[in-house]
């Protein structure tokens, strides 16, 4: 089945699925279980960065990874300008644009507002297993971005 041959409700179907994906990684990073992160990719999905030579290969290794983040991390990633373009019945990529508001050595409470740590975008190539769409790969391009602020108990009373 070609884009062509898709009807309109099953390419918006799949746009939607896609998106919710984008949306919920973000959420399990920020306010959930990070590793849980993980299931959202395929079996031999791949997160990387090229910039920082990162490069995670394989869901239990994307597992491992997200779920090594501090537990004293406190974040807030916003989506935003999120572009699906499905290329067929099961494949399809994406670009959306991201800011992370990231600080470490949180407690609890209110912090006072920071800049975000990290401004960029993502592109993600997805592809439908098993009736399921799934990450199948996504790239992170940081052209803004420094190092994660660690709270001092003076900051986070500040």
């Amino acid at each position: 089945m070609t884009v062509e041959a898709m009807s309109p409700m099953d390419r918006l179907l799949a746009e939607r699925a896609c998106e919710r994906l984008i949306v919920d990684l973000v959420r399990r990073l920020d306010l959930a279980d990070p590793g849980s992160a993980a299931d959202l990719f395929t079996a031999d999905g791949v997160w990387e960065w090229p910039h920082g030579d990162r490069r995670i290969e394989g869901r239990e290794a994307l597992r491992t990874y997200f779920g090594s983040r501090p537990a004293d991390r406190l974040s807030r990633r916003v989506m935003t300008n999120i572009l699906v373009t499905v290329d067929s019945a099961s494949t399809a990529t994406a670009t959306s644009y991201l800011a992370t508001y990231r600080v470490d050595g949180y407690v609890d409470g209110m912090i006072p507002p920071r800049l975000p740590a990290n401004v960029g975008h993502y592109e993600d190539t997805f592809r439908k297993v098993d009736g399921e769409w799934l990450l199948a790969a996504r790239t992170l391009f940081l052209p803004f971005g420094g190092a994660t602020e660690r709270l001092s108990a003076s900051s986070r009373d500040a």
